[in-house]
């Protein structure tokens, strides 16, 4: 499966005490391909897990892999920020819009659904979701 991690995703998958732990085990298990994110997923996953040891290892053992540079997005990510500004996104969460625009087949990740069932690639397009039941 090709997919984008969002931070929730992967703290679920990596804290046994997260209410959607098994969800991502059982979701992690069926990932052939690494899950593409970027460098502001990664510094709130480090965050949530009070590890940057653990983050890294995610890319080591190939379940992630960093896809997406912030600099040379920048003013599409700012007109993202503009437009969603009602909803207070964070920075993380317009890098993935915007990864979902430059990967348009390949679906988040994330126990977010209520902020990413409002977001919208290319202006009018759903964003496609993997979230927990």
């Amino acid at each position: 499966m090709n997919a984008i991690a969002d931070t929730g995703f992967l703290v679920a998958f990596a804290n046994r005490n997260d209410r959607f732990h098994e969800w991502a085990v059982q979701l992690a298990a069926s990932i052939a391909e690494p899950l593409l994110t970027c460098e502001a997923v990664l510094a709130e996953a480090a965050f949530h897990l009070s590890s940057v040891p653990l983050v890294i290892e995610m890319i080591d053992e190939g379940l992630i892999q960093l896809r997406f540079d912030a600099a040379a997005h920048l003013r599409h990510i700012n007109e993202l920020g503009r437009r969603y500004a009602d909803r207070r996104p964070d920075f993380a969460d317009l890098c993935l819009i915007r990864m979902s625009e430059l990967f348009p087949k390949y679906p988040v990740i994330t126990v977010d659904r209520e902020d990413f069932e409002v977001y919208r690639k290319n202006r009018r397009e759903r964003i496609p979701l993997i979230c927990p039941p």
